[in-house]
């Protein structure tokens, strides 16, 4: 039975994993600023398909509209990511099964990409909308948006949306591999379990980039915006 409130994870790291970095590099956190100009807020796949099913998904719509319109604010970039309708494949439906292939082959729905969003969002005059065709928006001939944010000198991502175990820590993944500074958003990306979610966010603290809840990461928007 579905439940119908939004929820957010009980996520955590734990003391271990913030011990293994402060020894190796002598701080709890890689970047402890960012230009906001030069950042971009990544939204993975945050369409009905995955949102409407999960109430985890649902919880962090607020915080991803706040991150949106503080980081929008600052001068920095929002870029929207919707699942693309990719061809049928004997692989896909191997690996899936034929109907639940077919179900994901849609899952971004159709029409004009701001209808296809979650409907909780508000987006901006200048937020990019892109789609891809594999899990991560960062592989390379897949989704367009590294060619986008290096158009707009973008150094610094953070990831949010749904799932966190899949699409969204496949994008942090590739985005660290292309040279991007990651900033997973804790409390700004969702999947089914908090143990799936807390397995991806120590996956990412150890490897790819920071974790870091949106408290924390408004409150570095407002230090570096001009007085």
């Amino acid at each position: 039975m579905r439940n119908p409130q939004p929820l957010l994870h009980a996520w955590q790291l734990g003391d271990r994993e913030y011990r293994r970095h402060e020894e190796r590099r002598g701080r709890r956190f890689a970047y402890t600023s960012f230009d906001p100009t030069r950042t971009a807020l990544v939204v993975v796949d945050m369409v009905p398909f995955f949102v409407d099913a999960n109430p985890y998904a649902r919880g962090i719509v607020p915080n991803i509209q706040h991150l949106a319109d503080r980081l929008r604010t600052a001068g920095g970039t929002v870029a929207w990511i919707l699942p693309a309708r990719t061809e049928r494949t004997p692989v896909g439906d191997e690996f899936h099964g034929p109907e639940a292939a077919e179900m994901f082959r849609n899952s971004g729905g159709t029409g004009p990409l701001p209808g296809r969003l979650w409907h909780g969002f508000t987006l901006g005059a200048d937020d990019m909308l892109v789609e891809k065709s594999a899990p991560s928006a960062f592989f390379p001939g897949r989704c367009p948006l590294p060619e986008h944010l290096q158009e707009r000198g973008i150094d610094t991502v953070l990831i949010t949306g749904t799932v966190t175990n899949v699409c969204c820590e496949s994008s942090a993944r590739d985005a660290c591999t292309l040279g991007y500074r990651v900033v997973m958003i804790a409390d700004a990306n969702a999947t089914g379990r908090d143990c799936d979610h807390n397995a991806t966010l120590r996956t990412v603290y150890r490897s790819f980039g920071d974790v870091r809840p949106t408290a924390d990461v408004l409150a570095m928007i407002e230090d570096q915006r001009p007085a």
